[in-house]
């Protein structure tokens, strides 16, 4: 049976099921309502006169008197039951918490039901107060809605069983009739020879759109197949969802970046990203704004930008691009405190030598403080010139324009004629320093090159303990050359490692402010390293020394 016959047979078989039980509903509730009004309005009218009797003649018209089926309670006005048609009144208990008896009691009339759905049946309550504050109740048991339901299913369960063998047999007949010509149509190839007249004009657009749908869905599949191809090698994120929010098209990035985990099932846009700034920029993308919000994530900073997609000034969906902007915050968190700190670095000098500067000028300096003191003007400018200097290598090595005057550099040469240079430092702290290894020439900048060992001894020399020493070694393994400087001072804490190559930063700030230096030397080692497409690292022990290694790439001499 197909779906079409399927659906024919059983629209006239619930039909004509719906038809016939709501029948039966209405008249069995027209039955039962009209039934219990009567019972209850004859309730009321027996209740009244047995209460009349009782007021003329007491308790022994009660005694006297047959009821039939009514169940006549007389209730003192304390509860107790005085008599009762039905049972001993010595064995009921106290009635003052019916519904029936304390509404008599309060109003002089009161009435309840009470349903058994074990007996099927409903027992009507009348009560009336007597002029001595008893009260007469009077009782009838009546079958309940199921129960008048089920009489009257009795005699109508043959006509529905005789209905329902019809409908189901005609039914089969009609829909099968119907449905044959229909079933019989090749939709590939439609003809309107075999089928309904009616259907032709349909038949004939099928056959044309036959073609033209195979042919929208090869370019479909190809378009489809292109833009997968397109949106997956994008490292940006890319989510198009409907009006719901419910995701149509993304690519893997787009999970990957928010740190979700791609399912076949459907699923919102809502469902990759928790926080409250994507919900909120989701939403207003879907109200129709442009929105736009950062977040943070396991694996590094997002940017999220979401746009509606209008038509006629409705909003038929929204696209959603993901950017990794880690290192864009990385660099803006570094460029703010590059600026605090240089600001900090430039003032200290300058405000050093205004303020000498001032007292030699207002002359409240006495003659023989004029050279300490022009002494430290001195030694301040050439403070606050070595900070510049620094800070001009530091952006030249940034922006990548520092002269590229690129030659063979012996290292081993290199190494040694700075280690002369600083001799006087060396001497003046007792320090000692030893060169070894071998003469290893790599191809780049000696200006750079010199800047990156000349820090990097300097510092082993301020940093060391007194009488300490150093060691510079010049080595090399295949296709690399690699500068080792070790120290024998007091060591870096493991938890500032990762961070002496920050600008400005210092281990030890009270220490480092007795040290002459601009704090900028191992920022200038970092850079200039990697501008010749090397790498550094540091070890150290706290208490014993630290070591910088340093590794570049042998390079040939480029024609």
């Amino acid at each position: 049976m197909t779906q079409l016959t399927k659906k024919i047979f059983l629209s006239i078989i619930t039909v004509s099921f719906i038809a016939v039980t709501i029948a039966i509903f209405l008249l069995t509730g027209v039955s039962y309502n009209y039934t219990a009004d009567t019972a209850a309005n004859n309730l009321r009218q027996n209740c009244s006169i047995i209460s009349s009797a009782v007021e003329e003649s007491g308790g022994r018209f009660l005694n006297v008197t047959d009821f039939g089926e009514l169940r006549v309670t007389w209730i003192s006005s304390s509860g107790r039951v005085i008599f009762d048609s039905a049972k001993d009144p010595e064995q009921l208990d106290d009635h003052s918490g019916r519904q029936e008896i304390e509404e008599a009691i309060n109003s002089g009339e009161g009435e309840s039901e009470r349903y058994s759905d074990t007996l099927m049946t409903k027992t009507i309550n009348h009560a009336h107060r007597l002029s001595d504050g008893s009260v007469i109740r009077v009782s009838d048991v009546q079958k309940s809605f199921p129960a008048l339901l089920l009489r009257n299913l009795q005699p109508l369960a043959v006509m529905l069983t005789i209905l329902a063998l019809c409908s189901f047999a005609s039914a089969i007949l009609i829909s099968r009739h119907i449905v044959r010509p229909i079933n019989n149509i090749d939709l590939d190839h439609p003809k309107t020879e075999k089928s309904y007249k009616e259907l032709a004009p349909l038949l004939k657009k099928l056959r044309k759109q036959n073609g033209r749908v195979n042919k929208q869905m090869i370019e479909l599949k190809q378009s489809r197949e292109q833009f997968s191809l397109i949106t997956e090698s994008m490292s940006e994120g890319l989510i198009v969802a409907d009006q719901k929010a419910n995701i149509l098209t993304s690519n893997t990035s787009a999970y990957s970046l928010l740190g979700a985990e791609k399912s076949n099932d459907s699923h919102t846009v809502f469902s990759l990203c928790q926080t409250e700034q994507f919900r909120r920029c989701i939403q207003d993308a879907m109200g129709g704004r442009r929105s736009e919000c950062l977040i943070s994530t396991e694996k590094g900073d997002r940017k999220v930008i979401a746009s509606p997609a209008n038509s006629h000034d409705t909003v038929n969906g929204i696209v959603v691009f993901v950017l990794d902007v880690t290192e864009q915050q990385q660099l803006e968190t570094m460029r703010r405190e590059f600026t605090s700190n240089v600001s900090h670095e430039l003032k200290t000098p300058l405000t050093t030598i205004y303020g000498i500067s001032d007292m030699l000028a207002n002359g409240m300096v006495k003659p023989e403080d004029v050279g300490s003191l022009s002494s430290d003007i001195r030694n301040e400018a050439d403070r606050l010139i070595t900070l510049i200097n620094d800070i001009v290598s530091l952006s030249k090595l940034d922006e990548n324009t520092a002269p590229r005057q690129d030659e063979e550099v012996d290292l081993y040469d290199l190494a040694s004629d700075i280690i002369s240079r600083l001799k006087l430092s060396a001497d003046e702290k007792n320090v000692t320093a030893e060169l070894t290894g071998d003469h290893v020439t790599v191809y780049g900048s000696r200006t750079i090159l010199d800047e990156v060992l000349y820090n990097l001894c300097d510092n082993a020399i301020k940093y060391n303990n007194e009488g300490g020493s150093f060691t510079v070694k010049i080595s090399h393994i295949p296709m690399k050359a690699i500068i080792t400087v070790s120290d024998t001072g007091a060591g870096i804490p493991e938890t500032h490692l990762g961070r002496i190559f920050e600008r400005f930063y210092r281990v030890d700030k009270s220490r480092s402010r007795k040290i002459k230096g601009t704090g900028l030397g191992l920022s200038i080692v970092k850079h200039g390293v990697g501008y010749h497409g090397g790498t550094v690292r540091a070890e150290s022990i706290v208490g014993k020394g630290t070591t910088f290694t340093v590794e570049l790439p042998i390079e040939k001499k480029r024609n």
